[in-house]
């Protein structure tokens, strides 16, 4: 099938950063806006209390879920905002690194970013996206 999504690379800018600098969708994709997707258990519960890579786990887990009920998958995926409660870049470099693993090759735009609170109870990680797809 094929997909919507193009990543665009720039020899211009650096290459340490782990994602594709930009990204394009077709005008004929239908745009997919993803709530942020928190590490949370189907009882409503906050996963893996005090572990940021244990909660970047749910949350991507919960967005290939919220991605499969809209008729795609992370490939579909054009861009994500990684948020985590931290002030220490290594809590953010953990979270990443499971968001980075779960995209493989599919390494999309992404913004991660530190913040002082998330809206559930122990929470420490979500992750925002939008993603495209054509329809048959």
């Amino acid at each position: 099938m094929p997909r919507a999504v193009s990543l665009i690379r720039s020899s211009s800018l650096s290459d340490v950063a782990e994602y594709a600098y930009a990204a394009t969708a077709p005008a004929e994709a239908r745009l997919i806006f993803l709530a942020g997707a928190c590490p949370l258990n189907e009882d409503g519960s906050t996963a893996a209390v005090g572990d940021y890579a244990g909660q970047a786990a749910k949350a991507v887990e919960n967005m290939r879920t919220a991605l499969a009920e809209s008729g795609a998958t992370l490939d579909d995926v054009i861009s994500t905002r990684v948020l985590v409660a931290s002030t220490r870049r290594a809590d953010l470099v953990t979270a990443w690194e499971v968001v980075r693993d779960a995209f493989g090759d599919h390494d999309v735009p992404s913004t991660l970013m530190g913040v002082t609170v998330l809206g559930y109870d122990d929470q420490l990680v979500e992750i925002e996206g939008v993603a495209a797809v054509l329809d048959s």
